[in-house]
């Protein structure tokens, strides 16, 4: 009798479990839709969003002719394999990779676009859009009738997830435990432990599948942040606009950088036309004499006296050709007073005013053929290194301004340089004005040539200045050698062939890993081994997700990168700092015995992490 009412009991409880699952299930409607979700997935959201292009070109798309990869303001756009290998968006925009027809990752900017899949990118509306609802392994169908993008956030696309990043942690921890013997990955797997713990939970438990994922997940990304050892051969930097206007502020912010683990400063010194200190060459050229903002006492001298005093160096990030979106509003700025240094293009050539690049936010550029501008700026630059003693340049917007790619019909008018000055001296070498030079003509490689070799030149002087103060010379250069050829008349390879440049800081300007690089990967098969390469992540300023900027330390040092600049002070919140601090810039993780090596310990033809020179 006890035997069957425990029977009944029991029999009384599942059909009332099976009750409340069903309610639940009702709840959250399960359906299928063109195949996209099966019967058995629980669907927790499902979204609609117009799409506003799909492959788009310049007849197509025309809002956003004048943006990277023809995306326009507050557009959504989804990309297939048939429009190339990569979205070639800027950095304002959130991307997510799709395969099949799941989300297998999250982007900012210029993702590769999967043979068997899409990317959906978006911009401003269209941004926040995606980032409140997609989530990685999301499902989604593309109607291309209705113009419509539907997102499926389902059961199986919080298994995913966390299946994802526990494969991710597995094999970044396994990859440096191969590196060495002396690897401590306790950690991290303890982490990778409880992330298969709670992954076993949400399968187990369908009610509470989204509860037990994001705890499978959170415990991954630790699992990753406690992966990647710290490195001790390898720079670890960051840009830093100055906004600081007391001896004090500035000693509290490098006491932040250090804590951070950062050891290298690339303060911005030269920007919109300025210097933040007191510059005699500005003075005697009737330029502003020092950034309004710092009148009053000389922010560079603290900057690098302090700094040293941490075992900081800092290298003077300049903005070489680029001044500013301002114009001529100020009467002392450097295009008010010698407006023929100001670059044109071959569209607006004979405009009596000035011309600002649209796609650059407005700016202003110098012409870099122009010998009185390469002067001027040698100058300046000579007077940073003699008076101030930096460990470094950083030359930026070491370039002419972006044009549109050959490919379309209006590149040639799109170019920069035609300046009076640049023109005539053209015209004297090749007895032709560049005006009248289409870009199917023979001569328009000698026109890029001639370009090219101006903003070389410039490099090699400042090249030079360096080497007589036995200083290092890195340049900011795009990663994509042909289109920074194209575009932006930038030679990069030829500089570091020439032995010009001690190393190269590319703006790798997306969140996404694999994209990150192939750019790395570009740029090691066209530079010398004289040239170190330091990779410059935009992570934080793109407000991308702590793992993205893992991924991407760890994807630099696969290709032996000698280190990392994070982009930028301004973003580098207490989030990311602590990341950071985890393990891959936390110095307190060597051990005694290895920092009293003295040669580098080698284990199946791999650097051992943890030497210290």
């Amino acid at each position: 009798m006890k035997n069957l009412k425990l029977a009944i009991l029991l029999l009384f409880c599942v059909i009332l479990g099976q009750f409340f699952v069903n309610a639940w299930a009702q709840e959250n409607e399960t359906i299928q839709d063109n195949g996209i979700c099966s019967k058995k997935e629980i669907i927790f959201s499902q979204k609609v969003y117009p799409i506003n292009a799909i492959d788009p070109t310049i007849l197509t798309n025309a809002t956003g002719s004048f943006y990277p990869g023809l995306r326009g303001s507050n557009q959504m756009v989804v990309y297939t394999p048939a429009f190339g290998f990569r979205t070639n968006t800027n950095e304002f925009g959130a991307e997510a990779i799709v395969k099949g027809n799941i989300v297998t990752s999250l982007s900012g900017a210029d993702s590769i676009i999967p043979s068997d899949g899409l990317v959906i990118s978006g911009h401003g509306i269209a941004k926040k859009w995606m980032n409140e609802n997609i989530i990685l392994g999301s499902k989604i169908y593309v109607n291309r009738n209705d113009k419509t993008l539907t997102v499926y956030i389902t059961s199986d696309s919080f298994i995913y997830g966390a299946k994802e990043k526990i494969k991710e942690a597995q094999s970044i921890s396994g990859y440096y435990r191969d590196l060495s013997y002396m690897y401590d990955h306790k950690k991290s797997g303890m982490y990778i432990d409880k992330a298969k713990d709670y992954l076993k939970k949400a399968e187990r438990n369908p009610q509470d599948v989204q509860k037990y994922s994001t705890m499978a997940i959170d415990s991954a990304n630790l699992a990753l942040a406690n992966a990647l050892p710290y490195k001790a051969d390898e720079l670890k930097g960051v840009w830093v606009r100055p906004t600081e206007t007391t001896p004090e502020a500035i000693t509290a912010t490098l006491d932040r950088i250090k804590s951070a683990g950062i050891d290298n400063v690339f303060l911005e010194t030269y920007f919109h036309g300025k210097t933040i200190f007191p510059s005699k060459i500005m003075e005697s050229y009737g330029f502003t004499y020092q950034n309004e903002k710092f009148a009053g006492f000389d922010p560079l001298k603290i900057w690098i006296e302090e700094a040293h005093k941490k075992n900081i160096k800092v290298h003077i990030w300049f903005e070489t050709f680029y001044v500013g979106n301002n114009g001529v509003n100020d009467n002392k700025s450097i295009l008010a007073v010698c407006p023929c240094w100001g670059n044109k293009t071959k569209r607006d050539f004979d405009s009596p005013s000035l011309v600002p690049s649209l796609s650059e936010h407005g700016g202003y550029f110098l012409d870099p053929a122009n010998p009185d501008v390469q002067m001027f700026l040698e100058c300046l630059l000579t007077e940073i290194v003699c008076n101030y003693h930096p460990d470094g340049i950083n030359l930026d917007y070491i370039r002419y301004p972006q044009s549109i790619a050959a490919k379309f019909s209006s590149y040639d008018l799109s170019n920069w340089g035609y300046t009076e000055y640049a023109r005539n001296d053209f015209k004297r070498k090749y007895a032709k004005d560049p005006i009248d030079i289409a870009y199917s003509d023979p001569l328009w490689l000698c026109w890029d040539r001639y370009r090219q070799d101006k903003v070389t030149a410039f490099v090699s002087r400042i090249s030079n200045l360096a080497k007589r103060n036995n200083i290092t010379l890195t340049t900011v250069i795009f990663p994509d050698r042909q289109k920074a050829l194209e575009t932006k008349q930038q030679d990069w390879r030829t500089w570091s062939a020439l032995g010009y440049v001690d190393g190269f800081t590319p703006l790798l300007l997306t969140c996404d890993a694999k994209t990150a690089s192939a750019m790395m990967q570009d740029i090691i098969r066209n530079k010398t081994r004289n040239t170190n390469l330091y990779a410059g992540l935009f992570i934080t300023f793109m407000g991308g997700a702590n793992e993205d900027l893992l991924r991407q330390i760890h994807e630099a040092r696969k290709v032996d990168a000698k280190g990392i600049i994070v982009f930028d002070y301004a973003h580098l919140n207490d989030n990311y700092a602590k990341t950071l601090t985890t393990s891959v810039f936390d110095a307190n993780q060597l051990k005694p015995e290895v920092l009293q090596c003295n040669t580098p310990f080698n284990y199946k033809k791999r650097r051992f992490f943890w030497y210290k020179s």
